[in-house]
């Protein structure tokens, strides 16, 4: 009864339009009258607990960052370093995308601001050197949601918090699936590109390498100084977000000067309503996180799936599923942040690793944002493109048929993410 009225009510306040938060806290209402015990206060006070969480500090500093980059100049310098390094290869210009798309990863942690900013500057030359705008805007949205494995990832901040994970586990963790979701982008890439007729790019001059390198320097220092400040204890992921921020802020104002002053207060401006939205959401979905738990829900789902404790593999087939086609409907953060709370208890009974969990979780969520009919990053692509999203899901299905196989992989050998992470964690 109680897992009928959370999904009902939830699905229910979606249907007619309610903002997901909202709908999170009718949820929680519902379940306190059902178990007769509804008080206004403990919504109000579990929504202030929620939103009062240091780790959770990271993701509005994290986003920040990713903001002053694209604004900065950052984000230029480092897709010029990669047309200079790969753009003379055949079918450069992909090669281009994935690599921008990697480094940028490890700079933002926002897949749609990654996916904006590369459609910006990459598509537009990839249409001009004679590929599809559809397959354009298809690989570019696919290698933006690799932002959300490889660190500094803003939803494996959240799925830390919610699940009560390390997150500078979560980040080590990402690191090897998310160059590999590159990888499975350059081979689909190169079986698709080797039948086009298409001129690459002239080899860049040495000298011409060697100064967008230089150029890059600055911005290429700033997920060095993360990952390795992360690894060993220098600083917490929240101090991570603000190294993050300020880093490239003083690299955009003082080395780059590519940020004026009037331009700057527009991007803290819009980072702080992005920050909002999503630290009330989180708030919210701690106040329905503790009446699931209150009403017995995690444990509810955990006898539903008792059957498959013994087979983790399967356990993660279902759960993966489930995740992908929620995805197709709904957004990530909260995806996230409903089922993490009541997914964590079956997968631990199982003997299923949390940080491995929670990195196979942010894959299949990172999925979702390129499926439609929602399709997040798809839709931002589309809209700085200005392509037609029939064309734009005729290009990203290759693409996207890639990941779904490095996602089974990834359940089938758990070890492809466990033993890297093993061993950079030492």
């Amino acid at each position: 009864m109680i897992l009928a009225i959370f999904v009902v009510v939830l699905l229910s306040g979606l249907a007619i339009g309610l903002p997901v938060a909202y709908a999170l806290i009718l949820t929680a209402m519902a379940l306190m009258y059902h178990l007769d015990f509804y008080e206004a206060q403990i919504i109000a006070q579990n929504l202030l607990n929620g939103a009062d969480s240091f780790p959770l500090m990271a993701v509005p500093f994290f986003m920040l960052a990713g903001a002053i980059m694209n604004a900065g100049g950052l984000s230029q310098r480092i897709v010029n370093l990669a047309l200079t390094l790969v753009g003379h290869i055949k079918g450069g210009l992909g090669y281009v995308t994935i690599l921008a798309a990697c480094i940028l990863a490890s700079l933002s942690g926002s897949a749609a601001a990654d996916a904006a900013a590369l459609s910006a500057l990459l598509v537009p030359m990839m249409m001009k050197a004679g590929h599809s705008r559809g397959r354009s805007g298809g690989l570019v949205a696919t290698s933006g949601i690799i932002a959300l494995v490889i660190p500094p990832s803003i939803g494996l901040v959240l799925i830390g918090v919610t699940g009560n994970i390390s997150i500078t586990g979560l980040f080590m963790a990402g690191i090897a699936p998310g160059i590999l979701m590159g990888l499975a982008l350059c081979i689909t890439w190169w079986l698709l590109s080797r039948k086009e007729n298409i001129q690459p790019l002239p080899r860049a001059e040495p000298g011409i390498v060697w100064k967008t390198t230089v150029e890059s320097f600055w911005a290429l220092m700033l997920p060095i100084i993360i990952i390795v400040g992360l690894r060993f204890g220098v600083f917490t992921p929240t101090e991570a977000g603000v190294v993050a921020a300020v880093y490239a802020l003083l690299v955009a104002t003082c080395i780059y000067r590519e940020l004026p002053l009037p331009r700057l207060y527009l991007v803290f401006l819009d980072s702080a309503k992005m920050s909002a939205m999503v630290m009330f959401l989180v708030a919210a979905a701690l106040v329905s996180g503790w009446m699931v738990t209150v009403a017995g829900l995690p444990q509810q789902v955990t006898a539903m799936v008792a059957p498959f404790k013994d087979s983790p593999v399967i356990l993660m087939f279902i759960i993966v599923g489930l995740v992908i086609v929620i995805g197709t409907a709904m957004d990530m953060i909260p995806i996230i942040l409903i089922l993490i709370p009541v997914l964590l208890p079956s997968v631990i009974a199982a003997g299923i690793d949390p940080v491995y969990f929670g990195v196979v979780f942010m894959l299949a969520c990172s999925i979702g944002l390129v499926t439609p009919p929602v399709g997040a990053v798809l839709n931002v692509v589309a809209g700085v493109t200005r392509t037609k999203m029939t064309d734009l899901i005729v290009g990203v299905w290759p693409f996207l048929l890639a990941q779904c196989l490095l996602l089974l992989l990834l359940v089938l050998f758990p070890q492809i993410i466990l033993i890297p992470y093993k061993w950079i964690m030492g």
